[in-house]
Parts: C-alpha cells; structure tokens; sequence
C-alpha cells in the first residue's frame, strides 16, 4: 500500500520504521533535518513541507495514497490535513488528536468529515492503566480477536503457586484452560514448551479468554478481592490524567490528582466531580507525606518528564504501595525501569504506534492470512500476532500435532465464533479462525509462514 505519514516525530519515525518493510512509505515534516534522519535510516521517501499545501501533498502522492496518518503536535493541523487529502482522493484518513474537547465530535468526524479514524493518544494511555489496575496482580494486558482473548504479563513471585510447577501440570493444578505462551527470565525471553518449570521472578505471558483469566488471577492470589484497587493517587494531571481519572471515578476509585499546576488544577476541579484535587509538587516528598500518597491502594506517575515518574514510582514501590504505573515514553528508559523492578510501565508513544499499526494491518489485503493485530512486547523482544484466516491452506483442517512450527513460535489461542480454543494437538486451524501467534521472531506477513 502507499502510505503518507504527516509529522517525522517519535510515533511518526516508529511508524515508518515498522511498516516500510511492507508499504511504500513517504514522510511529510516540516523540519529537513528530521526527515533527512529518516531517510538516511530508513528506506522511505522524505519531503520537506507544509501538509497543508496541495502542491506538497502532490508531490507525496496524494492521488494513490491509501492511508494518510497525520501525527502533528497541532490537532487543528491533522484534521484539516485530512480533510484536505481526503478531497484528493486519500482513500483512509487517520488523525491524531489530543484535546479533550474533540471527543463528543469523533461520531461526525468519522461520519460527516471522512477521518477514518481519530487517534487521541491520552485517552488510550488512560484505558490502557484503567485495564491493569482492575487486575492489580498484571503488569501488562492486550486483547484479541475482537476482545474474546486476553494476553496479561505477571511476574511470579516467592510462595506463588506457580513457583516450581512445569508447564504440562498447570491446566490440571489450576483446573483452567490457559496456556503461558512466553517467559521472561533475566535477560532471556523464552517460548517454554511443556517440560518447562517456572521459577520466582519469572515475567509470564499468559493467554486465556477474559473470563478465565479473572479465574486465574483469583486461583492465583487468595487475596485477590482485598488487592482490588480502592484507592488511587495520580502524580501529574495532564490529559491522561484527566482521562484515567474519570475511568477509575466510574470503576468506584476513590482518586486524589497532585499536580504542580495552579491553573490546570482549576481547570480539573470544574471538570472532574468528586475527584480530590491537589495544587503541589508530587516530587516533594513533604507533599507527599501531608497527602499520605503511600496509603494509596495505587499510586500512577504521570508527569511529563520520564525520569521524574521512575523516581516517584520507585520511591512508592519502596514504600510499600501495592500497585505502581509509570508512564515512561524514552525507550533507553524503559530498559532501564526492567531493571529496577517496576510493576507496570506505560508508553503513550507504543501505545498510539500499536493502534494505528493495528488499522493498517486490518485494511491490507483482505485476501490471504494476513496480520490484523501486532504487539511487540517485553521491549520489542517478543511479538504477538493475531492472524485471520480468510481461505483455505495446506495447514487447514490439519490437527496441529501433524505441523511442525518454526523455533520460537508458539500458537497461543484460535478463536471461532464466540469460542475461544486454547490450542492443544488435536486442535486444527479453519477458515474464518483468529489466530494469536508468539514469537521471538520478526517479520511474519502470512500465518503460512510460521510452518516448516
């Protein structure tokens, strides 16, 4: 496909990364030394210039475009660009949009306007926290096959249950159907097969379907009822702010924002009702002990700066606060925030490329088994792919114990209808099937190239 990405920044760089291996790809930005980075870096056609100039947009290709992804830091400038090639003849418009303002409009965006689809990277970082803290035991959770399969990273801990057990005894002990697709130990990122014996410390990637996997985590944690999250203090109340505080108002968290901000603080006491609103420094640790942070069920660092939101949570975490969220956009920092222990960490900017990633994959080809869904986990070390299969193959029909899969492959669920089948040997793959695939491997295009 031909694909014009508006704005060379950190989502807009990620994203022609990723896809310029399948697409044509041109990068708009009004800075030549960001797109002559790259150009230089990666195999796509670079234009220096105003997106909003028809002349500009011509010389990208405008006329055959089939997606236009416009990632400016203006709102205004990606609908208006959208609009603007959608009259000349863009087939699929995407728009990144951040004020809160815009949301009661993305019906008529989408419907009177042509936006394809409007991106607002807080409100997704939001949902995302608001996901990982109903289940406090998770560090990550992703979903699948239209929300029927769930993919949720915990580390296992000393005493666990899951200590010491192997693989092909875990279904039977727990009396679940779920399967753990991928185990972070240390350094290694592993595609366990059954023989494999878990260990404290471990990072597990488990699939299940959703209500299976409330089952687990309540299998897994006698005291998961306590552990559900009460209350929660946000450090930073900037539009994810903002968002994740209305998501956990309406989960019955009672929610306390600190934010430095004395005009932004009013502006959150107008919108958000019964949300306790705090002009302060969350780095101070005098605010902190006046607003008795660490008696907090949860505690989310939201600032704008990375290196502030690893220290607030790692001061947290030695505090004792249960469950810890740091929002970390610098992929040199995140690696780190492993290292140091860190229960969940979030990036906007991962976030907004998987979903934009996600509309991609789903308007290619609609012939073939082609990726829908792609997540890259465990910092870009391990992916999860969904696959639909949309005709007949050599591999159809054929029980799964008669394939032989490529090294560090594991197929970790097959949806059907409204049934979610966690694979065993007698399992076979049909037409219209959702597949979720894990692998330490890259660039899988077509479901047939998983087989030997």
């Amino acid at each position: 496909m031909d694909i014009i990405i508006v704005g060379g920044g950190k989502v807009g760089s990620s994203l022609a990364e990723i896809l310029c291996a399948e697409h044509n790809i041109t990068v708009i930005d009004l800075s030549e030394s960001r797109i002559q980075s790259i150009v230089n870096e990666f195999e796509v056609k670079g234009i220096v210039g105003n997106c909003l100039q028809t002349a500009v947009l011509e010389e990208a290709g405008i006329g055959r475009c089939n997606i236009f992804i416009a990632l400016t830091d203006c709102d205004e400038v990606n609908i208006l660009s959208c609009l603007i090639a959608k009259k000349m003849k863009a087939r699929h418009c995407i728009a990144r949009v951040r004020n809160p303002e815009f949301d009661k409009q993305l019906v008529f965006m989408r419907e009177e306007l042509g936006i394809s689809m409007m991106v607002n990277p807080d409100y997704v970082s939001a949902n995302e926290i608001a996901k990982i803290l109903r289940y406090p035991d998770a560090i990550n959770i992703e979903t699948f096959a239209k929300g029927k399969v769930d993919l949720t990273e915990i580390r296992i801990t000393n005493g666990s249950i899951l200590e010491n057990i192997a693989l092909s005894q875990l279904s039977k002990r727990l009396r679940l159907d779920i399967l753990i697709c991928a185990v972070q130990r240390g350094e290694e990122v592993i595609i366990p097969n059954g023989n494999f014996v878990l260990h404290a410390g471990d990072k597990i990637h488990v699939t299940a379907s959703h209500s299976n996997m409330v089952k687990f985590f309540k299998s897994i944690s006698s005291a998961y009822r306590e552990k559900r999250v009460k209350s929660a203090v946000l450090i930073g109340g900037g539009r994810t702010g903002y968002h994740l505080a209305q998501n956990l108002r309406e989960m019955g968290v009672k929610v306390k924002i600190i934010e430095v901000d004395e005009k932004r603080c009013f502006e959150l006491s107008q919108r958000l009702d019964k949300v306790n609103i705090i002009c302060g420094d969350g780095t101070n640790q005098d605010v902190v002990r006046e607003e008795r942070v660490y008696d907090a069920d949860a505690v989310i660092s939201l600032t704008g700066i990375d290196e502030e939101n690893i220290l607030i949570s790692l001061l947290a975490k030695n505090n004792g606060v249960e469950k810890v969220v740091t929002k970390v956009n610098r992929i040199n920092l995140m690696q780190l925030s492993e290292t140091l222990n860190l229960d969940s960490i979030i990036s906007t900017k991962s976030i907004t490329v998987n979903q934009i990633l996600q509309y991609v994959r789903a308007k290619q080809n609609s012939t073939g088994n082609n990726v829908t869904t792609l997540y890259r986990l465990v910092n870009d070390r391990l992916e999860a792919i969904e696959f639909v299969v949309r005709e007949s193959k050599s591999y159809v029909g054929v029980p799964l114990k008669k394939l032989k899969l490529r090294e560090g492959i594991l197929i970790a669920s097959i949806a059907r209808g409204n049934q979610m089948i966690i694979p065993r040997g007698d399992d076979c793959i049909m037409v219209n099937d959702s597949v979720v695939v894990v692998t330490t491997n890259r660039g899988f295009e077509d479901l047939k190239e998983i087989f030997d």
